[in-house]
């Protein structure tokens, strides 16, 4: 008699959503990270097809978990907005990463970032930028067939995609939306907000006191002629016609 073994079932294949590394090695980096994610975002805020995220695994291959990366930011245009715990690439209609920024670290320097370019250059992303907050030094990769060539100079560099504009300063880089707004950390944000809130309540109050002025001088041409008409009143019961004066 022969027995017939039961079929193999296949083994699931389990996608992690975490590395288990942190998303930063210091505050300087964590600040970095957070503020171009965060303006990115506020950027693309009605675009609702492009997908900011920030240290969010990006599977590229189905069916290999080895494969795979969490850049710092990643800007996904032609993917809409949601949350995700990994960016599972064959789940999202299979749409490339097109822009990654890296934020150098102590933990995370020279060689992290050069196995990082080989990742992004073999699945495809578009544009690579490196920012090392320490030195003050932006470095740029852009796509021009299967690899990724550097930009020569970066300084007053437009991205293509994103179209934000980087200006690298004695001590700090600065980037500015295509408006030409400069990209500002959280605590920014909310002092111009304040700002805003402050120079919105002043003109309000400037408003209120020029309808009270306005009201005041109403209110005394209306006693003016009141006074006026009194006068005309008592002169007619003493029989004089004011006309005639």
């Amino acid at each position: 008699m022969v027995q017939q073994l039961p079929p193999q079932t296949a083994t699931e294949i389990i996608y992690p959503d975490s590395d288990g590394q942190p998303m930063s090695d210091n505050t300087k980096q964590f600040r970095w990270i957070v503020t171009i994610k965060e303006n990115l975002e506020i950027l693309f805020a009605n675009a609702l097809d492009v997908f900011v995220a920030g240290d969010l695994l990006w599977y590229p291959v189905e069916g290999n978990n080895k494969i795979r990366t969490a850049p710092d930011i990643m800007v996904v245009f032609g993917r809409p907005k949601g949350d995700r715990g990994s960016y599972k690439q064959w789940q999202e209609e299979n749409v490339i990463p097109q822009v990654v920024f890296e934020i150098l670290s102590p933990g995370n320097r020279a060689v992290e970032m050069l196995k990082k370019a080989i990742f992004y250059q073999a699945y495809g992303v578009e544009e690579y930028y490196i920012y090392d907050p320490e030195d003050i030094k932006l470095t740029g990769l852009i796509r021009s067939g299967n690899l990724l060539e550097p930009v020569d100079e970066m300084n007053g560099w437009t991205s293509p995609r994103l179209g934000i504009r980087f200006e690298l300063k004695e001590d700090t880089l600065e980037i500015y939306r295509p408006d030409g707004q400069k990209f500002l950390t959280s605590v920014e944000l909310d002092q111009l907000r304040e700002q805003e809130s402050q120079r919105a309540e002043e003109e309000r109050q400037r408003a209120e006191e020029e309808r009270q002025r306005a009201d005041n001088a109403i209110a005394q041409l209306e006693q003016e002629q009141q006074r006026y008409q009194a006068l005309i009143e008592r002169l007619r019961d003493r029989g004089i016609d004011p006309e005639q004066l």
